[in-house]
Formats: structure tokens, sequence, C-alpha cells
């Protein structure tokens, strides 16, 4: 979750960066329009990008940090006993273990692999 976190958190290349970048450059555009209503748009896109995204921002950042500090294991995660078998589709989500070494899931077939994408 603290992965996830910083994507959106990242000063310069984030999601939530980005999105600033969005609403102030749009707000440069309504500053050349002229239109009577245009300014007020203009100064509202800055706001938002300003404070309540500044805001969520900053709350974000706070959680993020606030999860990677924590070396406690997952609530909800039951110990693993190694029992669970290897056919199981949610294993990693059963087990906390990582998985035995020298086990590669299997290329899928060629001809599933070389084909377009719809």
């Amino acid at each position: 979750m603290a992965g996830v976190l910083t994507e959106l958190t990242a000063w310069h290349d984030g999601v939530l960066d980005a999105l600033e970048q969005v609403l102030t450059a749009t707000a440069e555009f309504h500053d050349g329009l002229g239109d009577g209503a245009d300014p007020f748009t203009a100064r509202r896109l800055r706001h938002l990008a300003d404070k309540h995204l500044g805001n969520i921002r900053a709350d974000l950042t706070y959680t993020r940090n606030a999860l990677a500090d924590r070396h406690a294991p997952r609530p909800g995660r039951s110990a693993c006993t190694e029992q669970v078998p290897a056919t199981e589709r949610e294993r990693s989500a059963v087990c906390a273990c990582p998985p035995p070494s020298g086990t590669v899931p299997a290329p899928p077939p060629p001809s599933l692999a070389a084909g377009p994408r719809r």
C-alpha cells in the first residue's frame, strides 16, 4: 500500500503532481480567454491545485509514511503453515512465505504470446 501511495504523492512524477500541472495549465488557459467568468474559473482552478490538492497530498503522504514505517504483521493474515497447495491461485494472500526458489511459472503457449491483443 505504501508503494501505491508513493505513486500518488511523488513530488516530481506522481499522479497528484500531474493533476496539479493539468489544473495549473487549465487555469492559465482560462486567463487568456477574455470572457467574464474566465478569471473566476482560473482562480478557482488555482485554488483547487494550491489548497485542496495540497491538503490531499499532505494527508496521503502522512499515511504513506506511517505505512512504510510499520513493521508489524499485516492484520488478518494468518501465520504461514506452508500447507498451501502450489495450485492455489491466491497463494500470496494466504501464505506470507515467499514461493520456493526454482519455481518459475510456465510461459504462455507461443500462439497466445505472439498474437495481437484486442
